[in-house]
């Protein structure tokens, strides 16, 4: 961005989908991303809907029942009344309950591991404000891994020695590849958020992609259960493959590698560890059964010969492997990511510029030139004063159903907790947890004495618990906001725009207000209120500039100009992953214990987990029982949406589809005609853990076999006849909560198996997202 960039109407603020400009208009927001912005921001008119929904949480309130102190009342919860209360009424109870816990039971009885994307911004971000409040009053139960890429993160440090590789620059790819492979990656919808903000830097190198592919120079693939987005722009060849079989495929490719001699025998011999065993099992040795196309055709559903030839194509070219998070969520997903860097050292070109493979080049414009500038940090957590138990992320639901269950987690024994109570901010786990079902049982369950929810609006979150604090949404509160999770583009101010609505308040205001109230008051707020920390929080952000030679602007003209951005030094611009490594590995090993890329893991092996073997490996994620497979045919897969981050923005007004409709259900035409089918027919879907409704979008944009929901749709159960359904097309209705393994203990979103079929409209109540006060029932 120029120094001298026009200045917009209006102030700056930042969300997810990038940085922008906005100014109260007519009682809403007008809002116009920044001119540098080489993207822009297609859901920008959504985002500025959020703080006038009909669902915001407007007022303190209180379930009826916890404030009547029946105990046993907790199977209320998503059912019962709600009282509005005033904010100190609100505070007292939210804690007197909190101290009640600790003073009964102890910090191991605290889930504080609150877990979700939030709203941009370093200072009210509500996950921090938890747990730090919770450290100073004595500790929590800590969640460790999280839902985006848990497989990914747990099975490299194995195999790499780190969970976490710098993207390689997508101008190289853009100058050197040849063939570029989208498998399992959707950059065109990934691209358009960040887990800070964003102005969307990687999208002149990703022009030069669309440029040279479209002119034949570079040919892409995506391997992929359903067409991504991604596939159109950059002209792909779609190679559509099962849900959860990219393993298989991935081994049968090798195979091709390793029998045609196609591989590069001096770079595995130099630069892998544990070849022989991993070359044992894909020729067969141990078990009498090749992995050849052959035998992966009818696992994955490709052609033997189609196989054969993406093999030998990848190998007579300069070739990079963008592997995506969402085949790593399914059963076994560890062996995604493992095969995948298997595949890559088969190839040969990793360390080569435009060669390789990245876990990290498709989302948050992983591969834009990398700045040397600092992020900005949250409130600090302090260390809880005692040693309390940490479970894995995706397990908390298990815990619930089963505390004092001891389950093994990446080479060690956890056993869980007996949980009293659940603090949740900016986050919405019926949206990400798998088998929402399951989740609205155990949440109502009578050992959870108290659930606090803080948050925006009355998602199915907030309305399962027993107390809800109303928060404003980022446009009614001041706060700054790095720019760039992989790029560290510059910081940017958020400004409030309007006044807070309702009877909301600011995060940061109301865990000052609790922490008060358990006694850590002055610990957790310092002698300071917002402004004063955000002038701490941007002072530290510019004494960790100082130290990388970069000099930020004084606080006062930062918040005045609206955003800074950083230099992107030009060395950033060439670099190429695992290249020094590739040059000498013995100069600059890998931090494995053999110094090497690890094909086969002592440390793994060591574990004895039957569901993670030591080398990249075929385990079916699929049931095995036939009666399940032919009640169940299909295989769901469920991506991420284009309309929305996760949940968030999901009751915002879309132009294909109405406030109360249920999400789309894309199906394939001849699975739609042998259901009678037809586009936009209210279909049910089902699985052995629940049922949902959708709308069906009859498409040859998904494989034969398999139908494809966007996850991230509200859950919205209801009472229909005697079974409880999902009436908004909640995609985790239908997962199973079982771990990729007992390595990862990762969640599992797709590869399961499903039922579709036409059903009434008349049959189903529908309703817009509501609000459940004053009174009345929640649903």
């Amino acid at each position: 961005m120029s120094t001298h960039e026009p200045i917009s109407p209006g102030l700056t603020t930042a969300s997810h989908w990038g940085v922008f400009r906005a100014w109260p208009q007519a009682g809403k927001i007008g809002a116009a991303a920044l001119k540098c912005d080489r993207r822009g921001i297609p859901n920008l008119r959504a985002v500025t809907e959020l703080p006038f929904l009909e669902n915001r949480i407007r007022t303190p309130a209180a379930r009826a029942s916890f404030l009547e102190k029946r105990a046993g009342y907790t199977h209320l919860r998503g059912e019962d009344r709600w009282v509005a209360l005033s904010w100190p009424e609100a505070l007292d109870l939210a804690g007197s309950e909190i101290n009640r816990i600790y003073d009964l039971y102890g910090p191991s009885a605290v889930f504080g591991h609150s877990y979700g994307w939030k709203s941009s911004g370093a200072l009210h971000a509500p996950a921090a404000l938890i747990r730090r409040m919770l450290a100073l009053r004595g500790g929590y139960v800590r969640g460790e891994n999280n839902y985006s890429n848990a497989a990914m993160r747990k099975i490299l440090p194995y195999v790499v020695g780190q969970k976490h590789l710098r993207p390689q620059c997508l101008e190289v790819i853009a100058e050197h590849t040849e063939r570029l492979v989208f498998w399992g990656a959707d950059p065109e919808v990934t691209n358009e958020i960040d887990w800070f903000s964003t102005v969307h830097s990687s999208e002149p190198a990703w022009e030069k992609i669309e440029q040279r592919a479209r002119s034949g120079a570079l040919r892409t693939f995506a391997v992929n259960p359903v067409r991504p987005l991604s596939a159109r722009r950059f002209a792909s060849e779609w190679l559509p493959v099962r849900p959860g079989t990219d393993a298989a495929l991935m081994l049968a490719m090798i195979h091709v590698l390793d029998e045609e001699n196609l591989c590069d025998r001096d770079f595995l011999r130099t630069h892998v560890h544990g070849l022989e065993a991993f070359l044992d099992y894909v020729r067969g040795k141990d078990d009498g059964c090749p992995k050849s196309p052959d035998w992966a055709a009818p696992i994955c559903g490709l052609p033997a010969e189609t196989i054969a030839r993406f093999a030998r194509e990848l190998a007579a070219h300069r070739t990079f492997l963008m592997l995506g998070w969402g085949p790593q969520r399914a059963r076994f997903g560890e062996q995604f990511h493992w095969a995948g860097f298997a595949l890559a050292a088969f190839l040969g070109q990793m360390g080569l510029p435009g060669g390789g493979v990245s876990g990290e080049n498709h989302t948050g414009d992983g591969g834009a030139p990398e700045s040397a500038g600092p992020w900005v940090e949250n409130l600090p957590v302090p260390q809880s004063a005692a040693p309390c138990p940490v479970i894995p992320t995706a397990r908390f639901a298990d815990c619930l159903r089963h505390p004092g269950r001891t389950i093994d987690f990446n080479g060690r024994r956890c056993t869980y907790p007996m949980l009293r109570l659940m603090l949740w901010g900016g986050g919405n786990p019926f949206a990400h947890q798998p088998d929402s079902l399951g989740l609205y049982h155990a949440w109502r369950s009578q050992q959870l004495e108290a659930v606090i929810v803080c948050d925006t609006h009355w998602s199915a979150t907030a309305k399962m618990a027993d107390i809800v604090l109303p928060a404003c949404t980022f446009f009614e509160r001041n706060d700054i906001s790095g720019v760039g999770e992989y790029s560290r583009d510059g910081i940017a101010a958020m400004h409030r725009i309007i006044p807070p609505m309702y009877d909301s308040r600011t995060d940061y205001w109301i865990f000052s207000e609790l922490a008060e109230r358990l006694g850590v008051g002055k610990a957790f707020t310092q002698g300071l209120d917002e402004e004063g920390w955000l002038h701490r929080l941007y002072g530290e952000a510019a004494g960790r500039a100082r130290e990388s030679g970069l000099t930020l602007p004084s606080f006062n003209a930062f918040w005045e100009k609206g955003w800074v951005p950083f230099p992107v030094p030009e060395k950033a611009r060439g670099f190429v992953d695992f290249a020094l490594f590739r040059e000498d590995p013995e100069r600059h090993p890998l931090p494995t214990p053999s110094g090497r890329i690890e094909l086969f893991s002592e440390k793994i092996a060591s574990f004895g987990y039957g569901d993670c073997p030591p080398h990249p490996a075929w385990l079916d994620p699929a049931p095995e029982d036939p009666r399940v497979r032919s009640r169940f045919p299909l295989r769901l897969v469920s991506p991420k949406s284009r309309f929305r981050l996760h949940s968030q923005l999901d009751p915002c007004p879309r132009k294909d589809r109405g406030p109360s409709d249920p999400e789309w259900l894309r199906i394939h035409p001849r699975d739609a005609r042998a259901r009678a089918i037809a586009q936009g027919d209210l279909v049910l879907a089902r699985s052995p853990r629940g049922a949902l409704l959708a709308r069906a979008s009859v498409t040859e944009d998904v494989m034969e076999g398999t139908v494809a929901l966007a996850h991230g749709a509200w859950f919205e159960p209801e009472w229909v006849g005697d079974e409880l359904l999902d009436l908004h097309g909640s995609s985790n209705t239908l997962t199973e909560d079982v771990p990729t393994s007992a390595l990862a203990c990762g969640n599992t979103a797709s590869a399961f198996d499903v039922e579709v079929c036409r059903c009434r409209e008349q049959d189903f109540p529908f309703r817009p997202f509501a609000h459940p006060l004053p009174g009345g029932p929640a649903h």
